[in-house]
C-alpha cells in the first residue's frame, strides 16, 4: 500500500495526517512543531483502521497542535522607519536613520544607526537590518552551540553543523544528517532562549521524536528548559 493523506472531523475542526507503512506491529501517530500529524502503520492495515485510530486520539492531536503553535514566532509589521524599535537579545532599540554616502548599521546605546544613501528608502533599510541580524546571528549562534554542545556531552553526538535561515512556523530543526537549523530571528530572543533552542536541538540529534524519552534527556541536559521555552513563546519578536 502506497503512502497517502487523509483526514478526520474533529468537531467542526478537521484534522489532516499523512499515512507511511513500514514493517511494524504498532502504529505511532505524532504532531510535528511545524504542526505536521503523521501516522506509521503496519503494512496492509486498512486506512478505516487508521482513521478510527486517529479519531480516538484526535483530542490529544489537537492539544498537542495547540501547544506547539503557542510557541511558533509572532512576529508584528515593522515599517522600517526612524523611531520604530526592534529587539535584540531580548532588548528593544529605536531606529535611529540618517543620509550618508554610505551604508551601514551600527548598534550603539539605545539606538539602531542606520547611515544610507537612501534614507527614505524603508526596503533598504529593511534589506540592511536583516542583513546585520544575520551577520551577527551567526556569530552569536556558534558560540552557544559550542557552550550547549558541552553541557550536552552526555548525549554523545557528533558536532553538527549550523546553518541559519529566516522561518516563519519554527525556531529551528535538525535534519537526520546531524545538521542544526536555526531561525535568524531567533537572535532577537534572549540568550537562555537562543540557548534553550539549541539543547532542544541537540537533544532531537539523539532522539527524533517528542516522547517521554525525549522529554527526560532535555531535563537533565537543561533542567529549567521550560521557564527558557516559557519565555520564548512570550516574547514578542
Amino acid at each position: 500500500m502506497t503512502n497517502y493523506r487523509s483526514s478526520i472531523s474533529y468537531g467542526k475542526e478537521k484534522i489532516t495526517f499523512d499515512v507511511s507503512h513500514a514493517d511494524r506491529k504498532t502504529m505511532e501517530i505524532g504532531v510535528h512543531p511545524d504542526i505536521r500529524v503523521t501516522v506509521k502503520a503496519p503494512k496492509g492495515i486498512a486506512p478505516e483502521v487508521v482513521k478510527k485510530r486517529v479519531a480516538k486520539r484526535a483530542r490529544w492531536i489537537k492539544k498537542q497542535i495547540a501547544y506547539f503553535r503557542k510557541f511558533e514566532p509572532h512576529t508584528p509589521a515593522r515599517c522600517y522607519v526612524g523611531g520604530e524599535t526592534h529587539l535584540f537579545l531580548g532588548r528593544q532599540y529605536r531606529l535611529k536613520i540618517r543620509k550618508h554616502n554610505i551604508c551601514e548599521v551600527k548598534l550603539k546605546g539605545a539606538y539602531f544607526h542606520i547611515m544610507t544613501p537612501f534614507p527614505n528608502n524603508t526596503q533598504k533599510v529593511r534589506d540592511m537590518l536583516l542583513d546585520w541580524y544575520k551577520s551577527r546571528a551567526l556569530v552569536i549562534f556558534s558560540r552557544r552551540l559550542e557552550e550547549c554542545y558541552k553541557r550536552a556531552a552526555k548525549l554523545k553526538v557528533p558536532f553538527p553543523e549550523l546553518r541559519l535561515r529566516k522561518m516563519d512556523k519554527r525556531w529551528g530543526s535538525c535534519s537526520k544528517s546531524g545538521d542544526i537549523l536555526l531561525n535568524t530571528s531567533l537572535v532577537k530572543s534572549p540568550l537562555i532562549c537562543i540557548d534553550y533552542v539549541i539543547m532542544h536541538e541537540l537533544c532531537h540529534l539523539r532522539v527524533h521524536t517528542h516522547n517521554n524519552g525525549y522529554f527526560k534527556l532535555l531535563s537533565k541536559c537543561m533542567p529549567d528548559w521550560e521557564k527558557r521555552k516559557e519565555r520564548l513563546g512570550t516574547a514578542l519578536l
